[in-house]
């Protein structure tokens, strides 16, 4: 049961679409109540001398890359751990952003979303006393990465080559 206060909170599916200011508008992001951070795709991402991180949002094959360089004083480093217990080190920064109409500021981490279907991510730390997640609505619609087609025959031949040519080649 819903006290009030929650009703009163804006409803979500399990995407949205998510204006980043004027920098881009209605890019479909992944509601992840199971995801901690909120994350955005970022490339060329880099930190300059005089300690200022430098970044694009979104990648040259995106509809939503613009080449333009962002720079950002105020930012964190993080070190985050796979699902698969890979470290990384992220940069996060803040973005004002609107999600259904509403306008709130996000801690977004950088990250290559290249091979993800959506270029955002909103985790629950976002979401938490924001919005409600109702995963029974529709996800917006968006163009969808086309998805690998794995030649099952070559497998049973030879796993190692398999994995060679299937596995190795994503993780480059």
């Amino acid at each position: 049961m819903y006290n009030s206060k929650k009703d009163n909170l804006p409803v979500v599916g399990p995407s949205a679409l998510v204006s980043i200011g004027k920098r881009a508008i209605n890019v479909p992001a992944k509601i992840d109540t199971g995801a901690e951070v909120s994350s955005i795709w970022a490339s060329k991402i880099r930190i300059d001398k005089d300690g200022v991180l430098k970044f694009s949002l979104f990648g040259e094959t995106s509809p939503f890359y613009n080449g333009k360089i962002y720079k950002r004083r105020g930012y964190k480093v993080i070190v985050t751990r796979s699902a698969m217990g890979q470290e990384q080190i992220r940069y996060r920064t803040y973005f004002p952003v609107e999600i259904n109409g509403r306008k709130i500021r996000v801690l977004f981490s950088l990250a290559d979303r290249s091979r993800n279907d959506f270029p955002i991510l909103i985790g629950k730390r976002t979401l938490q006393g924001r919005f409600l997640v109702d995963v029974s609505l529709p996800d917006v619609e968006h163009e969808k990465k086309p998805k690998q087609k794995l030649d099952i025959k070559k497998f049973r031949k030879n796993p190692h080559e398999f994995h060679k040519q299937y596995v190795k080649k994503g993780e480059k």
